[in-house]
């Protein structure tokens, strides 16, 4: 069981190391600006490798995460397609690090105003990575939302099931109309309110580990 709770310290650590590291990075490097900027272009420029780094560490940590996750709640519900999703949440930041998001609207430095000309077959890959990802912990919100409605715990299902609205409504809303420096924003929030939740989600599940191991 110490092995289990070790992986999902792995998950719960992933949102912290990508918020901060993120973060960190979109309020010093010269010429990002995040009501114009996604997270995802930061990979660019000579700096670009640590965000780099930080889609693949993050995205690693997740998938560890989703293996404690399988471990803590099979054979109940949510066992199969809870680990799954959060795993492939996981894979998509991996494949995000891979496929690196074309430079944009200034930025790097001395990179023409406005979105690319022309996206590059990398580009597309990262939108496809990153939708995947999206996609992904949004189900993964509304299946654990479902497994601790079934279990009676209404705060924990509210949360998981406000958390999936809340990004979904923010992803939707900033892919629809890109650009607009209030969504970015409202985007870049529901970024942090959905690791944060994966993050709790990922304590929560030690919790009941710890609590087996304890009648164990």
């Amino acid at each position: 069981m110490t092995a289990v709770r070790t992986l999902l310290a792995c998950g719960a650590l992933a949102g912290p190391v990508f918020v901060i590291v993120g973060f960190g990075q979109a309020f010093t490097r010269q010429g990002f600006d995040v009501t114009r900027h996604p997270l995802s272009v930061l990979s660019n420029g000579d700096l670009g490798w640590i965000q780099v780094a930080n889609f693949l560490v993050s995205g690693l940590l997740v998938v560890a995460g989703a293996v404690g996750m399988r471990q803590v709640l099979r054979p109940g519900r949510a066992a199969t397609w809870g680990p799954l999703l959060v795993a492939g949440y996981g894979v998509g930041l991996v494949a995000a690090a891979i496929f690196r998001a074309d430079p944009m609207d200034g930025f790097p430095p001395g990179t023409p105003p406005g979105p690319p000309a022309a996206i590059s077959t990398f580009g597309l890959l990262h939108f496809v990575a990153a939708a995947i990802a999206f996609f992904s912990l949004i189900a993964a919100c509304f299946v654990f939302a479902r497994r601790f409605g079934a279990l009676g715990e209404r705060g924990w299902a509210a949360y998981s099931a406000a958390t999936g609205l809340i990004f979904f409504a923010a992803f939707a809303g900033n892919a629809a109309a890109g650009g607009q420096p209030a969504l970015s924003v409202a985007f870049a929030v529901a970024v942090v309110l959905a690791w944060a939740w994966l993050s709790a989600t990922a304590l929560r599940l030690m919790g009941e580990a710890a609590s087996r191991q304890t009648l164990a």
